[in-house]
């Protein structure tokens, strides 16, 4: 069988807590009628990273696709250093799928499709965080606790992330003090969030980084100093985003060191990882070939 022929699709059977048969059904029917060959992982936790490395050695596929939410495209990023020629269509499938928005896919699953096996494909950057891949926005702070308590609810969606927001910001004790390095400089800044942005917007769809660009080498340190109402409206209701300055400061880099004296909740791509007191991110190594709207590609290379 020719690798040409090849499509490897890695899928998060509980990922987004929906069934996958579906999707998986879809997926079968149209790589058939472009009489491809599909091969199909199920990822389970256990040695997952090994076992796609073998499949792919094994198997030489042309492409894979990744039908999970941002865990499972960090689970290919890993497996792929190895493999960095090979082209990755996303198929956005998980409670949190801020990769898939910042790269601006469709809803409709047959247009996510036809972009995850067009030839439309742009190299992105990954970072590195405490030595965990992260591919759109880490953040320090009230967005972390929030993450941390919605993750714990019993109510998910946007509702959910709404109703879990009153209860953190009464009990959250911001704002924080933070001392960064940045470019062999030192600052002591003060604020309820600071962001590790990669790119422009949280899965929520808020743009919270004007900056952003998923494509440029580097990536955003924000601290956003305080809970401004018209502001934070802003990011979640306008794609031009032109911040005041007393609202967040930015500085772009491709390292950083954070320090807390008291512990600060910390989350990646919408995963909480805990309470932490020193992050280290940089810019990672791993660049992903990820197939992107034509668009996208297109104001990509403008830019």
């Amino acid at each position: 069988m020719s690798a040409k022929n090849k499509i490897l699709l890695i899928v998060n059977p509980i990922s987004g807590n929906l069934k996958k048969t579906e999707l998986t059904d879809l997926i079968k029917s149209e790589l058939k009628d472009r009489g491809k060959n599909l091969i199909i992982y199920e990822t389970n936790g256990k040695d997952d990273i090994q076992r796609i490395d073998d499949l792919i050695n094994k198997e030489t596929p042309e492409r894979i696709l990744v039908a999970g939410g941002d865990g499972t495209i960090q689970l290919v990023a890993e497996v792929l250093k190895d493999h960095d020629h090979l082209p990755i269509g996303i198929i956005p499938a998980g409670s949190a799928n801020g990769f898939a928005v910042n790269l601006n896919l469709p809803s409709n699953r047959i247009e996510q499709l036809e972009i995850a096996l067009s030839n439309d494909l742009l190299k992105t950057d990954t970072l590195l965080i405490n030595d965990k891949i992260c591919l759109h926005i880490a953040d320090l702070g009230i967005n972390a606790e929030l993450i941390k308590n919605y993750k714990k609810s019993k109510l998910h969606g946007k509702l959910g992330y709404f109703l879990q927001s009153i209860p953190t910001l009464l009990n959250s004790e911001y704002p924080f003090d933070f001392e960064l390095e940045i470019n062999k400089k030192f600052y002591k800044k003060e604020g309820i969030l600071l962001a590790i942005a990669n790119a422009s917007k949280f899965g929520t769809g808020a743009n919270i980084n004007p900056k952003g660009k998923i494509y440029d080498g580097k990536f955003e340190v924000l601290i956003f100093k305080n809970l401004d109402i018209i502001e934070i409206f802003k990011s979640l209701y306008s794609e031009e985003v032109d911040f005041d300055s007393e609202f967040v400061e930015d500085v772009s880099t491709t390292s950083v060191k954070i320090t807390s004296k008291t512990p600060v909740a910390l989350q990646i791509d919408g995963e909480f990882i805990g309470e932490v007191t020193e992050v280290f991110a940089q810019v990672s190594p791993i660049k992903l070939l990820i197939a992107v709207p034509k668009e996208f590609r297109k104001k990509a290379s403008i830019n």
